[in-house]
């Protein structure tokens, strides 16, 4: 069995070679690259919804490198301390799959079986998470409807995503785990020095969430001298890429070789039984 269900109906999928299946005769093709779609078309809120094919390239080029290996690492090592013997993970807001196949490798390379899934608004990143994680699954789907069972899930990954609460408890068991990633007060700071005459500061707030323990909250650095042709893909995956059009080239070679931090806080939390 999948750790998907019907989007439909709610019942359980079965994955086979070629589709996923539900007792009630609902079929879902697997595209080549081995993702499946489980958007339905009255959930869609535009023609392709999410991250642009460009976005993806760039987030995917820039990640492939390591400058955010520090982030990876500690969600790794969140998830090994967080999870049993074996363990069911879901990622919602996956992306390309970076941070995804991190989890996979530090749960299977410490011996633990792992059944791991992943969802994202966006086809592009769904099509490269799935070819990163080909043990994983991974679907075309929205975070506000997560085609998964009820108490399904042991550890949950939600990085720069949509928080989908009501979901996020739906599908957790009681005791499973919610890692949430945030950018911290000052994460890419420098960058937002360049380009905005008057930068503030992201809003940093601790919020219990009802259904939820509040665990504990691990700050994360990585300092970064990003230069030639990265830098392009760091301006296009973040929210200043605006800015590009109407600034120009200037703006952009007043970025090459600036050594930048970029800070996250990983939020943990505990599903309540």
């Amino acid at each position: 069995m999948s750790l998907f269900c019907c989007p439909l109906c709610s019942s359980p999928l079965r994955r086979e070679e070629r589709s996923y299946t539900c007792p009630n005769g609902h079929c879902f093709d697997i595209a080549r690259e081995g993702y499946v779609h489980l958007l339905p078309a009255n959930r869609k809120h535009s023609k392709s919804p999410g991250d642009d094919k460009g976005m993806v390239a760039a987030r995917n080029q820039f990640l492939s490198r390591g400058y955010y290996a520090p982030l990876r690492d500690a969600l790794c090592t969140l998830a090994l301390a967080h999870t049993g013997a074996r363990a069911s993970v879901l990622d919602s807001g996956c992306g390309e799959g970076y941070y995804t196949a991190g989890i996979h490798a530090a749960l299977t390379g410490a011996g633990r079986p792992v059944a791991l899934a992943g969802i994202d608004l966006s086809k592009p990143s769904v099509r490269l998470a799935a070819k990163r994680v080909p043990q994983g699954e991974f679907a075309v789907a929205s975070a506000y409807h997560l085609p998964v069972a009820d108490r399904s899930i042991d550890l949950l990954l939600n990085c720069f995503s949509p928080l989908a609460l009501e979901e996020f408890r739906r599908v957790l068991r009681p005791g499973g785990v919610f890692l949430y990633v945030v950018p911290a007060a000052y994460h890419l700071w420098e960058l937002k020095q360049v380009l905005y005459d008057s930068p503030y500061p992201n809003q940093e707030q601790d919020v219990p969430y009802e259904g939820f323990s509040y665990l504990d909250v691990v700050p994360v650095d990585a300092v970064m001298n990003v230069a030639g042709e990265d830098l392009p893909h760091l301006f296009q995956m973040t929210p200043y890429y605006w800015k590009t059009p109407k600034e120009g080239a200037a703006r952009l070679a007043a970025l090459d070789g600036l050594r930048v931090r970029a800070c996250f806080r990983i939020h943990v939390f505990r599903r309540e039984g």
